[in-house]
Parts: structure tokens; C-alpha cells; sequence
């Protein structure tokens, strides 16, 4: 500590010693934000059972934001301690990576900070982040089979379709599409999933149990699936063979 006078380290000091004691006092009147007591005692709830699910997530919530700061304000505590044993035993001010004086506008600054600034551990933003996220994102990715040409069966995305029928708690504020006029239309692909039919044909062709073709409901679907101009040359025929036996009745 050459590097710093007698009255920076005293200057120093009482600035620790004051954000110590006025940490301290806070922690004190606020009585730990609370977290001393059960969550049963602070809500005054005996059962959380007849409560209505929005509140009690209210409640959770209002309890993680109180053990945040209670660990915020623990961990600047411990790192203001950490600064006066540093100073008691003569290294406050030298950074333990390099060995170099850490400058007393740094320390005016970061009174508490064991490092200079370009070995900072938090001067390096990480990129990491949990493995779990490759694997779950993005949504669905593990079992929507939607762009797969091989695949064509129940995947992720029905799964979620099939619960969805029952109803969300979504407004038409979060639907893809703006133009939105029913709580049905803003089902995933709501406009386009066909119910009960894996290809578009199947919802206007009409077979015998022998999969003969033997009638065309032109509905929506098939009109649709004409002006795509797919299937041309057998549903077109038939339908004018069908037209021409209309005529001749």
C-alpha cells in the first residue's frame, strides 16, 4: 500500500466503515426484507390450496425479489469486510492477479474492489450459458417434426394444439396476426391446420372402403387446393365428368 498516503487509507476507510454501517441498518429496519420468516408467516395464509393461482404467483414472486436484494446486499457486505482485512494486513490497493498498485481514483470509485480494471473478472462479459438451453430451445425444437419431409405424424406442436383446444389465458393482444375476430383464430396456425386430415385432399375426397375414388365435396379446402393448381389432372376431370352427368340429367 506505498502508493497510498495515510489519509487516502483513512479517507478509504471510512468510507467502508460507512457503507458497512449503513448496510447494516438497512438490513436491520427492513428486518432481512422479510426473509427470516416462512412464506406462511409473511402472507398470512395458512394454505395456499383456495388460493386463486395469479396471487399466489404474486406472492412468489414479491418473495424471490426479497431474497435478490437480501443477497445483494449480503455479498456487498462480505465484500466490504473482505477490503478491511485487506487493509489490516497491509495488500489493499494491489491487485492479486498482477501485482500492480490499483489507482486511488479506482478505489475513490470502488472502494471495495480487489482488482484493477483490465483484471476486473466481471470487466469479461461470459457468453455461457446453461446446457440445457441448446437443448430446449428453440421452442419445440426437439419435437416439432413440421420441417421434416419424412414425418407427417403427432408431434410437439399437436401436443400443444390439443391443449390449447381447452382454452389459454392469451388476449387476441399476443396473436401472430392482427386481423383477428375470434378466440379461435389465434390457435397455432388456426387459418391453415386442417382438423382430422394429415393432407389438404382428404378433406374433399370421398372414397369406398376400397380407397376408389368416388365422389368431390367442393368445399373450401378443395377450391383452395385447385387454385394452388395441384391435382389438376385427376380432380378436374372428374369433376367435369361429374359436371357432364349433371348436364345430361
Amino acid at each position: 500500500m506505498q502508493h497510498l498516503t495515510a489519509s487516502q487509507l483513512k479517507h478509504l476507510r471510512s468510507k467502508l466503515e460507512e457503507q458497512l454501517q449503513s448496510l447494516q441498518q438497512k438490513d436491520q429496519e427492513n428486518d432481512s426484507y422479510g426473509v427470516d420468516e416462512s412464506m406462511r408467516d409473511q402472507t398470512g395464509e395458512l394454505s395456499l390450496i383456495d388460493n386463486h393461482p395469479g396471487d399466489v404467483a404474486t406472492d412468489l414472486y414479491n418473495r424471490e425479489v426479497d431474497l435478490l436484494l437480501q443477497n445483494h446486499d449480503d455479498h456487498l457486505m462480505e465484500l466490504i469486510r473482505d477490503a478491511l482485512e485487506r487493509m489490516d494486513q497491509g495488500t489493499y490497493g494491489i491487485c492479486p492477479v498482477c501485482n500492480k498498485p490499483i489507482p486511488y481514483e479506482r478505489l475513490e470509485a470502488v472502494p471495495m474492489t480487489e482488482y484493477c480494471v483490465e483484471d476486473n473478472p466481471k470487466h469479461h462479459v461470459s457468453d455461457y450459458r446453461p446446457v440445457e438451453e441448446y437443448f430446449l430451445m428453440p421452442p419445440f425444437g426437439r419435437t416439432s417434426l413440421d420441417e421434416r419431409d419424412d414425418q407427417n405424424g403427432f408431434d410437439g406442436e399437436d401436443a400443444w394444439q390439443a391443449v390449447e383446444n381447452f382454452g389459454t389465458s392469451n388476449t387476441p393482444a399476443y396473436a401472430e396476426d392482427n386481423d383477428v375476430h375470434s378466440y379461435n383464430d389465434m390457435e397455432i396456425e388456426a387459418s391453415e391446420e386442417l382438423e382430422g386430415c394429415v393432407e389438404p385432399m382428404e378433406a374433399f375426397v370421398a372414397t369406398d372402403m376400397y380407397g376408389n375414388l368416388i365422389d368431390i365435396v367442393r368445399n373450401h379446402q378443395y377450391r383452395k387446393y385447385m387454385d394452388l393448381g395441384e391435382g389438376i389432372d385427376m380432380y378436374q376431370l372428374a369433376e367435369e365428368e361429374e359436371d357432364e352427368e349433371d348436364f345430361l340429367l
